[in-house]
């Protein structure tokens, strides 16, 4: 039998009260990536070990949801609103300004170094914040999601330059 990685023994431990067929999965996903930021293919395994089901059952099932991911989150994660409210006061023109400096093509990419991601984020009725991006960090406590409203495309280049250059939210938002 093969030595247990310590990222496994982890998982192990943080879903070993989940029981097979007690409607535990998704809590179970919620867990792992609360506590890594994604779900590995190791962790699936552990999970599907845990709750008597195939790995790739937890893949399916994962996979629906645009909120788990399966890829190590980047440092920092811009989300970006495409709600309508923002959408109508240049939202659009503030992604692609942020992408463009950052070097990427599109949502759900990452920079070179995995120092900033940027991915599409669900309205969450700030809308009086419109147009709005939050910036997420990943700590040892999981995500800590800081909005930041009023964008404008020139202060959504000024954050997406101090972020690629290794700033912190803070930093960040009074760039």
């Amino acid at each position: 039998m093969p030595l247990e990685t310590e990222s496994k023994a982890r998982v192990r431990a943080l879903v070993a009260d989940f029981r097979p067929n007690n409607g535990d999965m998704m809590a179970a996903l919620h867990r792992v990536q609360h506590e890594f930021g994604y779900l590995s293919q190791e962790s699936l395994e552990v999970i599907a070990e845990q709750l008597d089901m195939f790995p790739a059952i937890l893949y399916g099932a994962a996979s629906f949801y645009d909120e788990f991911r399966f890829e190590a989150p980047a440092q920092t994660t811009v989300r970006w609103c495409s709600g309508p409210a923002c959408r109508l006061r240049n939202s659009n023109g503030i992604r692609d300004a942020m992408l463009a400096t950052l070097g990427m093509e599109d949502l759900h990419e990452q920079t070179e170094d995995h120092r900033v991601g940027m991915v599409l984020g669900q309205c969450n009725g700030c809308c009086e914040l419109a147009p709005m991006v939050w910036l997420e960090q990943h700590g040892d406590h999981g995500p800590e999601q800081t909005p930041v409203g009023h964008m404008t495309a020139a202060r959504a280049v000024r954050m997406a330059r101090a972020l690629r250059d290794g700033a912190d939210i803070e930093e960040a938002i009074d760039a």
